[in-house]
């Protein structure tokens, strides 16, 4: 193998006991994890938030922000649950660039995976003790999800992992909600063949064990837009695609039929500013519909404290070092607004 073997990294297990989660944050996260179950159940009228910014890469930034998320999350809790998204792992379409916290705990130095693995911890922990929220992350890499598992109350499998049967299997094995995008192809069944994987029980090899799982009745979709092969981005939050999802589900006969809408990457073409337009559309649409207001659970949108996103090694405070977010009071007013018209 053409590979240097540098150190042997400790298991998760140890990271977890030099960093432990208090028995008040283990409560928050109960607490947590049964609002969004009756949610995506069905037995909440609440709507799904799931808002932060596009990668994390900073603790007091990141932390500053899930701080303001609390106050206006205390503002429209009668009808939205916000999610904060941490998200630790980046996936990069050619390797290239700034691969998340877990890589690069500081994006201005050289990788460091012990270090990364060290500070997500510490954020995820940070975040649940300071605001009650236990947050989202993307499953880049599942066998890192034993690091995380008694902190996150939701899970994303990327575009680009919906299809390897690792990220499926292991889906089916967590017992918190887990979204499952649609191919950067856009092809759906592709997606609703990984929820029925994910909802599913199989065993598996796991972190050098053989396990058993009982399946995820949780699994969900999550469009997110897609790419032609021309390059060319193309939305899939319109009525009519918001229809034909809920078909494919009548088809499918899945537990708990779900969908959370991206409101970014290329349903925005990544023009951050639209997804403002995209969340009000995706709320028409409820209002005209039955069905797809039985369907849509809730939105993603990438957000932070500054707009847009910064050039390399700029170290903005607060600003996208990937792709492009709403500023803060943006977000904020956006909030609101949603749950305005929820409330309507």
């Amino acid at each position: 193998m053409n590979m240097n073997f540098k150190r042997k990294l400790p298991i998760p297990k140890d990271i977890k006991e030099e960093f432990p989660l208090s028995q008040n944050g283990h409560k928050a996260k109960e607490k947590n994890d049964l609002e969004i179950k009756r949610v995506l159940t069905g037995e909440s009228s609440k709507f799904l938030l799931i808002i932060g910014p596009c990668s994390a890469d900073r603790e007091d930034a990141v932390i500053d922000y899930i701080h303001r998320l609390r106050k206006v999350q205390d503002e429209v809790a009668d009808i939205i649950e916000i999610i904060p998204r941490i998200y630790t792992n980046k996936p990069r379409t050619t390797g290239a660039g700034y691969k998340g916290m877990l890589h690069q705990p500081n994006p201005l130095q050289e990788p460091d995976i012990l270090k990364g693995l060290i500070s997500l911890r510490k954020l995820h922990v940070r975040a649940i003790e300071e605001t009650g929220f236990s947050c989202a992350d993307e499953m880049l890499y599942p066998e890192n999800h034993r690091l995380l598992c008694d902190l996150l109350s939701y899970v994303a499998v990327g575009a680009r992992s919906v299809e390897d049967q690792q990220h499926r299997l292991t889906a089916s094995g967590l017992n918190i909600p887990v979204g499952m995008k649609n191919p950067t192809s856009g092809d759906l069944s592709v997606m609703m063949n990984s929820i029925k994987a994910a909802q599913s029980s199989h065993t598996f090899i796991y972190r050098n064990w053989e396990v058993e799982s009982a399946g995820n009745p949780l699994a969900h979709a999550i469009l997110r837009g897609y790419v032609d092969n021309h390059g060319t981005t193309h939305p899939n939050y319109h009525y009519e695609n918001l229809e034909h999802l809920y078909d494919l589900y009548a088809e499918a006969s899945l537990n708990n039929p779900a969908l959370i809408v991206d409101c970014n990457h290329s349903n925005s073409g990544k023009k951050y500013l639209e997804q403002i337009r995209i969340a009000k559309e995706v709320l028409h649409s409820m209002r005209h519909n039955n069905n797809i207001n039985n369907l849509v659970k809730g939105l993603m949108i990438e957000s932070y404290i500054e707009d847009g996103a910064q050039k390399e090694n700029e170290c903005i405070y607060g600003k996208s070092i990937t792709d492009p977010c709403l500023g803060w009071e943006k977000s904020r007013q956006l909030i609101l607004d949603i749950a305005d018209l929820l409330r309507k």
